[in-house]
């Protein structure tokens, strides 16, 4: 599989369409820190909705931190891959460590963005947005923590994902709308021309445009053309 975005901006708009398309209504955009969140930013200004957080973390391998057998969200959840762990060689107290490890993140990570996080889900029509799903561990931890927030629907919208992952987050969400699913995925970054790390301080600026910007900062000032 080719390259198929520009970069997250690229995504956000083109996912922004598809979702008008399909006249999807939401009332609150929420994006997963950091990468997600420029995709959002998109998706908001296209829908014209508000742009929020959902903070999350995932649960390495002890000794392959990249490799996730979880992941954490705002709101104390905690997803875990049971048969990964029972399956991994690390001892309980190993993988025991490393959740600490990662809560104590999470809590740092939330300092950074529960200014500019919508607290009240409740009642609401939530789009959670991600660059792309692979293992779909830290969404399905979004998700969790929306539906804990009282989100009245969710749905979820990635530009790209597998196919298990997607498969995995169907179970959990009212929809899942995906541009691409592919069943060979290996990596989101493979799907983009550009796929540089997003730092703290653009999704800030994402979340909080300055004065005078009633549309987050990067994102489309009008509506996208489609097609």
């Amino acid at each position: 599989m080719g390259v198929t975005f520009a970069n997250r901006q690229d995504a956000g708009r083109r996912l922004a369409c598809r979702l008008r398309e399909l006249a999807v209504e939401v009332d609150l955009v929420a994006g997963l820190p950091r990468g997600g969140v420029v995709v959002a930013a998109e998706v908001a200004a296209a829908l014209r909705c508000p742009l929020a957080v959902i903070v999350v973390r995932k649960i390495g391998h002890p000794w392959y931190r990249e490799y996730a057998v979880g992941a954490l969200a705002e709101a104390d959840v905690v997803i875990l891959d049971r048969d990964l762990i029972a399956a991994a060689e690390p001892t309980a107290a190993e993988f025991g460590q490393v959740i600490t490890e990662e809560k104590q993140r999470l809590r740092d990570y939330c300092q950074i963005f529960t200014p500019f996080t919508h607290q009240n889900f409740a009642g609401l029509r939530v789009l959670v947005v991600d660059d792309g799903l692979a293992t779909g561990a830290t969404a399905e931890a979004a998700v969790c923590a929306a539906r804990r927030k009282r989100a009245r629907q969710i749905t979820l919208a990635v530009p790209v994902a597998s196919t298990s992952a997607c498969e995995r987050l169907e179970r959990v969400t009212d929809r899942v709308i995906t541009l691409l699913t592919d069943p060979d995925f290996a990596t989101v970054g493979q799907y983009y021309e550009h796929f540089d790390q997003t730092g703290d301080a653009e999704v800030l600026a994402l979340l909080h445009p300055p004065a005078g910007h009633p549309q987050p900062v990067g994102a489309a000032s009008q509506q996208p053309k489609c097609g």
